[in-house]
C-alpha cells in the first residue's frame, strides 16, 4: 500500500485542469466517495499493525496535498474565466481614437520650445498672490487703474491678498531669490474682472519672459523678439515696435508682426492695417530691479509678456476666446500636435 501511495505522490504535480469539467472529473477521481482516496482509507484496515503509523501518516499527507494542488487548479481556473470575460470578442479590431491636446497646451509648449533653445528656463508661482509681488514691487503705483475692482480679483477677508493678474509675480519672487543672471519665462494662468465675450474673459493664459545680466539692451530684446515671431508664424514674419507705457518697464512698447493671414497686405484679422498686434515688452525699470534687491548700477534687464489665448487665435484663426473654455469636443478633434 505504501508503494501505491508514493505513486499517487508523483502524479500530483503533474495535474492539470483548463476548465471546471475537467476540474470535477479530478476532484471525483481522487476525493468523492468512491475515489482512490477513500478507497485507500478502506484498506488501511488491513494494513499489519507494524506499519500502521507510517502508512496512516503518509495517507494524510496525501490527501492534504492532493487537497491542495485541487484549490490550486481551481484558483487557476478561476482567474482564466474572469480574463476571459473582460475580453469583448466583439469589439472592432480598429485603434481606440486617442484624444488630441488642448490648442492652448500646444502653443504654450510651442512657445517654451522657442525660447529654451535661447536658454531660457520655466519659473512657475502662485495664482493666488500678495499685493507686493503683484503690484508695488512692480512700481504700481497705490492709484494705478490695476488697482481697482473692475481690474482686479481681490481675497474679500484681506484685501492685500487678490488673484495674480499676471505672471509678472513670478519674476519678482525669482529676482528676490536669484542673483543675475536671470533668464526665465513664466507661463499660467491669470485673472482680471472683466465681462466675459469673444475677444476677452475672467481668466486667461501668460507667458512672460525676463532677462537680465550686465550690459542688456534694447537690442538683445528686439533680437529675441524676431527670432521668437520667425520661428512661430513663420520665417516671412516682420515685427515693429510701438512706444508704450507700463510701470514696471522704462522704455516700454507694443509688438505688432505682419499679419500672416493676409501677408501684410489687409484683412478682417488686422483690421486692413497689416499689423497684428502680438505683446508688451520694454527695458526693466530700475526702480523694480532695487525693489527686488538687484543693484541696477550694475545690471539691466528686459520683459516681455503676451496671452497664450491671443497667439493661438491668431495661429488657428479662431475667433471667439470662449471656445477654448468650453471642452466641445468637436472642436478640440481638430488640434493635431507632435508636442
Amino acid at each position: 500500500m505504501i508503494d501505491e501511495i508514493f505513486k499517487i505522490f508523483s502524479e500530483i504535480n503533474n495535474l492539470k485542469a483548463s476548465n471546471p469539467e475537467e476540474f470535477e472529473a479530478l476532484r471525483i477521481k481522487y476525493l468523492s466517495k468512491k475515489g482512490i482516496i477513500n478507497s485507500l482509507m478502506s484498506e488501511f484496515r488491513t494494513v499489519p499493525p507494524e506499519q500502521k503509523k507510517e502508512v496512516g501518516q503518509q495517507l494524510n499527507k496525501l490527501k492534504s496535498t492532493l487537497q491542495d494542488r485541487l484549490n490550486e487548479l481551481k484558483e487557476n481556473i478561476a482567474e482564466t474565466d474572469v480574463q476571459s470575460k473582460e475580453i469583448d470578442l466583439s469589439r472592432t479590431s480598429y485603434p481606440i481614437p486617442l484624444g488630441t491636446r488642448h490648442p492652448l497646451s500646444l502653443i504654450k509648449e510651442e512657445i517654451n520650445s522657442i525660447f529654451k533653445r535661447l536658454g531660457f528656463s520655466i519659473a512657475e508661482g502662485p495664482e493666488i498672490e500678495d499685493d507686493w509681488h503683484v503690484f508695488s514691487s512692480l512700481n504700481f503705483a497705490e492709484d494705478h487703474p490695476a488697482r481697482d475692482m473692475q481690474d482686479t480679483f481681490f481675497i474679500q477677508r484681506n484685501p492685500e491678498v487678490v488673484l495674480r493678474t499676471h505672471t509678472s509675480s513670478v519674476q519678482t519672487r525669482v529676482m528676490e531669490k536669484t542673483q543675475p543672471p536671470i533668464r526665465i519665462i513664466c507661463p499660467g494662468r491669470v485673472y482680471r474682472n472683466e465681462a466675459i465675450s469673444a475677444r476677452a474673459h475672467c481668466f486667461f493664459h501668460q507667458i512672460e519672459g525676463l532677462y537680465i545680466d550686465k550690459n542688456i539692451s534694447f537690442a538683445d530684446l528686439k533680437q529675441a523678439l524676431l527670432f521668437f515671431t520667425k520661428e512661430l508664424f513663420g520665417k516671412d514674419t516682420q515685427i515693429r515696435l510701438r512706444p508704450s507705457y507700463f510701470p514696471f518697464t522704462e522704455p516700454s512698447a507694443e509688438m505688432d508682426i505682419s499679419c500672416h493671414i493676409c501677408g501684410g497686405k489687409g484683412c478682417n484679422i488686422c483690421k486692413y492695417t497689416g499689423w497684428v498686434e502680438i505683446l508688451g515688452c520694454g527695458m526693466v525699470d530700475p526702480a523694480v530691479l532695487d525693489n527686488c534687491g538687484i543693484d541696477s548700477n550694475i545690471y539691466s534687464g528686459y520683459a516681455f509678456g503676451m496671452g497664450i489665448e491671443r497667439i493661438a487665435m491668431l495661429k488657428y484663426q479662431i475667433n471667439d476666446i470662449r471656445l477654448f473654455f468650453e471642452n466641445d469636443v468637436n472642436f478640440l478633434n481638430q488640434f493635431q500636435s507632435a508636442f
